[in-house]
């Protein structure tokens, strides 16, 4: 038994029950229950962890920021590796890399820390997103349609491998292990311990309009949006969110509405001009153009709509095709959410496939992504809220190519997210670098059914 600077804990100790689910974000849990936890102090915890697994006959998994939606950090009878512990920060001034643990937080932690340098890293939108979960999946962050992937904006990472040792990876070390990494996330082989991440000049203002339609105007609404986004400018993040907001007290208005935002990063009031050309704008229950905003208050309003303590429901589709059918299948997803909570995001990609992607494991996008993410309260039976979401994923089947692992559940429905060159390059490399397969894989019933075509039986 190695000696751990951090907690060990098995299946009898008192504490299990905390490190084993006390960090996870939905409270809609499985009933997997891993055989010991891990609470690695840092990356030599990590190694003598991995080759703990191997001795006693455990696969490992790994938890960083607590906040996958099917909890695929908790496997049957594995090693859970919680890095929570795992935060340290350091910036490079002379390049602009900060390095960064896996456990950071995007908002609550990293941004705090670039702001004072006059930096930015587009993190997750909830600000208590990890760093580590978010990279390894591709990393949907802020304004990902002007700036892309996040993940794009690692310089390199610390891996600890299956073999249990503590190597760094980039375009020209370890390579294969950092294709791999960007674009695999709960099936890459391996633990990053730490991300070396390119940073951005911090933006100086922050412009936002905003549109709250009733929801009997949604197809309308999102038709004109369908042509109208190609004219809003890469500075700006656009989504279209199916919701039940709060809103003000004169406007008589109750259950989902869909709202269409747009935040300019230092594009000024006239990047979100098109955004008031919907010929329906003039019924809009709630109108903000092109208003100051700060980051601090985008960030309140992802709290608001992801509350700690409940139950959540998740799926995702990448999107193409006509509007003429793809609206009226898409359509209800905003209008008829099943929960006072739950709510369904257009997230406008439109400027991502006009460049290609760069070469890594992340490998599947089009120019609209949706989820949905249907949220109850502790103690809800969620049949009745998954068989919703099972319709709606199956009405847009004829328009999606695949899906984003971030919003992902592949035990529910494995859905493809890499291309099928990808998939076989991934399969290879993860072969040779774990060939007993000692870390989990991607958490599914049947590996053979992954990365099928969403649109294909």
């Amino acid at each position: 038994m190695p000696s751990f600077t951090g907690q060990f804990f098995r299946r009898d100790d008192e504490g299990f029950d905390g490190a084993a689910f006390g960090r996870i974000f939905n409270r809609h849990r499985p009933a997997r229950r891993p055989a010991a936890v891990l609470r690695a102090a840092d990356a030599a915890d990590v190694a003598a962890g991995v080759r703990l697994a191997r001795a006693e006959g455990w696969q490992v998994a790994v938890r960083s920021g607590g906040h996958s939606w099917a909890a695929w950090s908790l496997r049957e009878n594995a090693l859970l590796i919680d890095l929570g512990a795992v935060t340290g920060m350091d910036y490079d001034e002379s390049t602009g890399i900060v390095t960064v643990g896996p456990a950071v937080r995007g908002g609550t932690d990293l941004d705090p820390f670039l702001a004072g340098r006059d930096r930015f890293f587009a993190g997750g939108h909830c600000p208590t997103v990890g760093l580590g979960g978010f990279l390894l999946q591709g990393g949907m962050g802020w304004n990902c349609r002007g700036w892309g992937w996040a993940a794009e904006s690692i310089e390199a990472m610390e891996v600890v491998t299956a073999s249990g040792d503590l190597v760094w990876c980039s375009a020209t070390e370890n390579a294969d292990v950092f294709w791999a990494a960007r674009g695999s996330g709960p099936g890459f082989f391996g633990v990053v311990t730490a991300f070396r991440l390119r940073t951005r000049e911090r933006y100086r203002d922050l412009t936002q309009t905003t549109y709250v339609y009733p929801a009997q105007l949604a197809p309308d609404v999102l038709a004109w949006l369908y042509h109208a986004r190609h004219e809003v400018p890469p500075s700006v993040e656009l989504v279209a969110v199916g919701i039940t907001p709060p809103l003000p007290p004169q406007v008589r208005h109750s259950g989902p509405v869909l709202v269409i935002d747009g935040v300019s990063f230092d594009g000024g009031p006239g990047s979100l001009a098109a955004l008031d050309t919907c010929p329906v704008a003039g019924q809009a229950l709630v109108a903000k153009v092109a208003q100051p905003v700060t980051i601090a208050e985008l960030r309140a309003e992802q709290v608001r709509a992801n509350p700690e303590g409940h139950q959540y429901v998740v799926d995702n589709a990448y999107l193409a095709g006509e509007p003429g059918s793809l609206i009226p299948a898409l359509a209800p997803a905003f209008t008829g959410l099943p929960t006072a909570k739950s709510f369904s995001l257009w997230f406008d990609l439109a400027h991502l496939p006009a460049r290609p992607l760069p070469d890594m494991a992340l490998s599947l996008q089009t120019d609209i992504y949706f989820a949905t993410y249907v949220v109850s309260e502790p103690g809800t039976d969620t049949g009745a809220l998954r068989d919703w979401t099972g319709d709606v994923m199956r009405r847009l089947e004829p328009f999606s190519p695949g899906s984003y692992l971030g919003d992902s559940d592949l035990r529910a429905r494995p859905a493809r997210f890499m291309s099928d060159g990808a998939w076989r390059r991934f399969r290879e490399i993860r072969a040779a670098r774990d060939p007993d397969r000692l870390f989990g894989g991607f958490p599914c019933d049947d590996e053979a059914r992954l990365n099928q075509p969403l649109n294909q039986p």
